[in-house]
């Protein structure tokens, strides 16, 4: 029998979905717009540029950034949203008691493009789901005290 989530956990269940919501959709563009970045920097050639010579953003040859270095900074900013993420994950993980591979998919969601899109959609599915079921039985104890 898997585990269920204590119930002094339970309001907190919310908070942490919402979280984690907010950093899969956050963690996802930036990873999209690495993607992006990789493909206009080793495939094309080109990094992003801002604020330099060329305009305020351009796109520049490899190696000839004189400015700030966009791409750096898409990289380093997906770093730290998915460092937010995997304790986003980790929140929502040891709130539900889900097993440990569940982690692991969930946290892969940061790192496979388009991946943290469709986890969120099916971890937050399931989350609610779990929290109306909750709720619909809170509420049938409660109409069956009052009855009796």
């Amino acid at each position: 029998m898997p585990l269920a989530p204590k119930p002094a956990d339970i309001p907190r269940i919310p908070g942490a979905l919402r979280l984690y919501k907010v950093a899969s959709i956050i963690t996802g563009v930036f990873l999209l717009l690495l993607c992006a970045e990789m493909i206009a920097k080793y495939a094309l050639g080109y990094e992003l540029e801002l604020g330099g010579p060329n305009g305020f953003l351009a796109m520049v040859p490899r190696d000839t950034v004189t400015a700030v270095n966009l791409s750096t900074g898409i990289l380093m900013a997906h770093g730290w949203f998915y460092v937010l993420y995997l304790f986003a994950d980790f929140r929502l993980w040891s709130l539900m008691r889900w097993p440990f591979s569940r982690f692991i998919l969930i946290a892969l969601g940061g790192v496979v493009p388009t991946l943290s899109f469709f986890v969120e959609v099916r971890v937050a599915r399931e989350v609610k789901a779990f929290l109306a079921a909750r709720e619909g039985a809170a509420t049938n104890e409660t109409v069956q005290e009052a009855r009796a």
